[in-house]
């Protein structure tokens, strides 16, 4: 092995002193060389790398990595503060069997091939079940078992290889993007005023008649030309440079170096001209396409960030205080203290106009809660005793006392959150295949680009650079790349302020193309409660004698029955004596000195000598009846049932042209009775879990799309088998990780993501049409030198820009949203 002379850091790029270079003082062996690096915290780092066989990173990354210091024994220590579960409450989910996950935020980000590095860092521990990494907001997400590593190894392991990892925190995030938000700016300050300047030394050259300017003058404008340029191509076009060298490194052609090497093109030749005095200069075009394309993708970022502000202004809800009430009842004196210090049973003060901290109970006052951001609903809703209140609404007119039920990861608003990073982590096919066609685009352009210069050098010269030059950069792919995934972040945040939540990739190219609905019933199109229907009174007893005695009679029971007895009125002010509970059955007890039995019709025609009143048959066909008898005669028969969402029969007629099931492991009966009142024909009673996926894959082998609607533990095998499915999010836990949308809404908001998927296809097909059509008009006028270079770029950034401002019409208000509003 020999030792490179290279003056530069091997890891951070950072100049290296001389004296240390030779041997070098702080040494790595890479592939077979010695390679120098600037201190002891980057030879560690870079050996840390290749140890663990990360090598590659070296090849991947399209510019050096920030300076490696050692890490201090604070931090070390400060790590393993992280590992007590009191400080983990906050931003760490713990999940059966040990398993945790976290939210960490990662500093010294710097392309994908810091991603990549970290990805696989992280997934070499032992026990790590899970990373990815968002290289948009450097959102990291881990799943790990705790019984095999711990919280702060991870954190280690991260900083061991020049990084830092943070649990999440809104505020950094801002900060970060504030920061490349103003690189952006500068480079694109930089561009604006180089273009100024350049515009002013040409104008004399453009308006001046031939021979009119003397070549010395000629050539001092031209100089100054190049010198105001240099800045462009050196600084305000490192965004284009850094792309373009990661691609070249990762052996692929990427929308980056149609635009490299048409600048440098352009700027060679300029050059060129401007030392041997013959030929064009193209100063001012560098200069305008690259200030035009720097404004481009600055518009184009800031409509990316307002497409998927949904997720992030989630992040943000919940506040960085709260109010506790540390001797409450006895005093209600309030104390400021950080809400990552809160602990479950806390007792808090929260004002008017200010977010619930955590998911929590009212346990004093009376008010109304704005829970818009999380569950759609625009309207807001009462908060009374006993309530529960969901941490990020904000309470919205008086001050309410309550207790902390839920913190951090084990909040609903932390479980949106994941499930919404879930769903832009997954890339569907249709971006896929975009992606691939982008890809071959660009190489194909660089070959007709290629052709271009040689026809036309071979009949006019003087127009052949500025002809390649404009064809390079007019048929860049980037709104061929930006017109599926603009439209998909669009939509899903759109959604998820309805209160739908779109947790899979593929869930809306998929929903847009059901052709059939299949429903759970219970818990879905109903609420999943017994409710008191209706009431017979068979002797001179009234109905509310009737219901009252029935509330006395289950007044110690806790069967959900009971419960909807005991609701539906008052128990009467009667004496109860030898009380008897028949399990399965129903009741008995005496009751003012009389014997009633309370329970199913066969249990109490046991006990009443008098005939079963002919009336009954027709109720138990529907409904689940509970009769009151004494000895003598039959009293009176109440009619219990699921009551059925209001909203359910709205969601059904907004569902035109799709065939509708109800699938339910109820009797015949009662899902007969529905599926009536909401006018679907198809019906599946007293099925079984597997009954259910097989009526599913029939459905499928008929060459249906199904989407399918649940929300219990049974449902979880035939969502997963479903085209596409929805998960009710006051279900099972394990129906929603098997659903690929999950509503927190009301249930008419799956209309509106019927229609916003639909739309959704319509755009990402107009974008594309539009991108494929703009590539098939402006590159013939490119190739037959119709286009100057500057308004090349100007076309490929509006083409850009365009597309990402049509995907943005799916971010506005939903149609349900709107509505409640009015």
């Amino acid at each position: 092995m020999r030792a490179m002379s290279a003056q530069s850091c091997f890891h951070c790029g950072e100049k290296v002193a001389p004296a240390d270079l030779d041997p070098p003082r702080y040494p790595v062996s890479y592939r077979q060389q010695v390679q120098a690096t600037c201190c002891a915290g980057c030879q560690a780092v870079a050996q840390t790398i290749l140890a663990a066989g990360l090598d590659s990173y070296y090849t991947q990354r399209d510019k050096p990595a920030e300076r490696a210091a050692p890490l201090p024994d604070e931090l070390l220590q400060q790590m393993q503060l992280y590992d007590a579960p009191e400080l983990q409450a906050s931003f760490v989910k713990a999940e059966p069997g040990e398993v945790r996950e976290a939210a960490l935020i990662l500093e010294g980000i710097s392309c994908a091939a810091c991603i990549w590095l970290n990805e696989r860092q992280i997934g070499r521990l032992p026990g790590v079940l899970a990373v990815s990494i968002n290289y948009t907001s450097h959102r990291a997400r881990v799943r790990w078992d705790n019984r095999r590593v711990q919280l702060s190894q991870i954190l280690a392991a991260v900083a061991a290889i020049g990084y830092r990892a943070h649990p999440y925190d809104a505020e950094r995030q801002d900060a970060l993007h504030q920061q490349e938000r103003r690189r952006a700016l500068t480079r694109l300050w930089v561009a604006g005023l180089s273009m100024m300047q350049v515009m002013m030394l040409a104008y004399p050259v453009y308006v001046a008649e031939p021979g009119e300017i003397s070549a010395t003058w000629l050539g001092l404008l031209n100089w100054g030309s190049l010198l105001l340029t240099l800045p462009v191509v050196l600084y305000a076009c490192q965004t284009f440079h850094q792309g373009f060298w990661r691609d070249l490194r990762r052996r692929r052609v990427g929308m980056d170096a149609p635009v490299v090497i048409g600048v440098w093109a352009a700027f060679l030749a300029s050059c060129l001209a401007t030392m041997t005095g013959r030929g064009e200069v193209y100063f001012d075009s560098v200069s305008m396409f690259v200030f035009l394309l720097l404004g481009g993708r600055y518009l184009e970022g800031m409509a990316r960030r307002k497409a998927g502000a949904a997720a992030e202004s989630l992040v943000k809800l919940i506040p960085a205080f709260a109010h506790r009430l540390d001797n409450y009842p006895a005093s209600r004196q309030s104390q400021e203290t950080p809400v990552a210090s809160l602990k479950l049973a806390d007792i808090l003060l929260v004002k008017p106009g200010e977010p619930y901290p955590a998911d929590a109970e009212v346990l004093e006052g009376q008010g109304s809660a704005d829970e818009a951001l999380l569950t759609g609903e625009a309207r807001p809703v009462v908060k009374t005793v006993g309530d529960a209140v969901i941490g990020g609404a904000i309470n919205l007119d008086a001050p309410l006392i309550v207790r902390v039920s839920h913190l951090g990861q084990e909040t609903r608003l932390a479980a949106i959150v994941r499930l919404l990073d879930q769903a832009l982590a997954e890339k569907p096919a249709l971006a896929q295949l975009a992606d691939r066609i982008a890809g071959w685009f660009v190489l194909a352009l660089l070959l007709v680009a290629a052709a271009a210069y040689l026809f036309w050098h071979w009949h006019d010269p003087a127009h052949a650079l500025p002809i390649t030059v404009a064809v390079l950069v007019i048929s860049c792919p980037c709104a061929l790349s930006l017109a599926t995934p603009a439209a998909l972040t669009a939509a899903t945040g759109r959604l998820a302020r309805a209160g739908l939540l779109v947790t899979r990739g593929h869930a809306l190219e998929t929903l847009a193309k059901v052709s059939d609905v299949v429903f759970d019933k219970t818990g879905t199109l109903t609420f999943g409660q017994p409710r008191l229907l209706a009431t017979l009174a068979f002797d001179t007893q009234r109905e509310t004698e009737l219901q009252a005695l029935a509330a006395l009679l289950e007044a110690a029971s806790e069967h959900p029955i009971a419960l909807a007895l005991r609701t539906a009125s008052a128990p009467a002010e009667l004496a109860v004596s030898d009380y008897r509970n028949y399990p399965g059955g129903g009741v008995e007890a005496a009751v003012g000195g009389q014997c009633l039995r309370l329970g199913r019709p066969d249990f109490v025609a046991e006990f009443c000598a008098a005939p079963q009143p002919a009336a009954l048959a027709d109720w138990q066909a529907e409904h689940t009846v509970v009769c009151l008898a004494s000895e003598q005669a039959w009293l009176g028969a109440f009619a219990l049932g699921d009551q059925i969402k209001p909203d359910a029969q709205a969601l059904l007629a907004a569902l035109p042209g799709l065939r509708t099931h109800v699938l339910s492991g109820d009797a015949l009966g009662p899902v007969q009775a529905v599926a009536q009142q909401l006018g679907i024909a198809e019906l599946r009673a007293a099925a079984l879990p597997a009954d259910k996926l097989a009526y599913v894959q029939a459905l499928q082998a008929e060459g249906r799309r199904v989407l399918m609607v649940g929300d219990g533990i049974n449902d979880a095998p035939v969502l997963a088998a479903a085209d596409v499915s929805v998960a009710v999010g006051g279900g099972a836990e394990a129906a929603q990780a098997a659903g690929d949308l999950v509503l927190v809404g009301n249930l008419a908001v799956l209309a509106e993501g019927w229609r916003v998927a639909a739309q959704t296809q319509r755009i990402i097909r107009q974008n594309l049409l539009w991108a494929l059509g703009y590539n098939l008009v402006a590159l013939p006028l490119a190739l037959v030198g119709w286009v100057t270079p500057w308004l090349a770029s100007l076309g490929m950034a509006g083409s850009s820009l365009l597309v990402v401002l049509n995907a943005i019409r799916l971010a506005g208000p939903s149609r349900q949203v709107q509505k409640q509003r009015e």
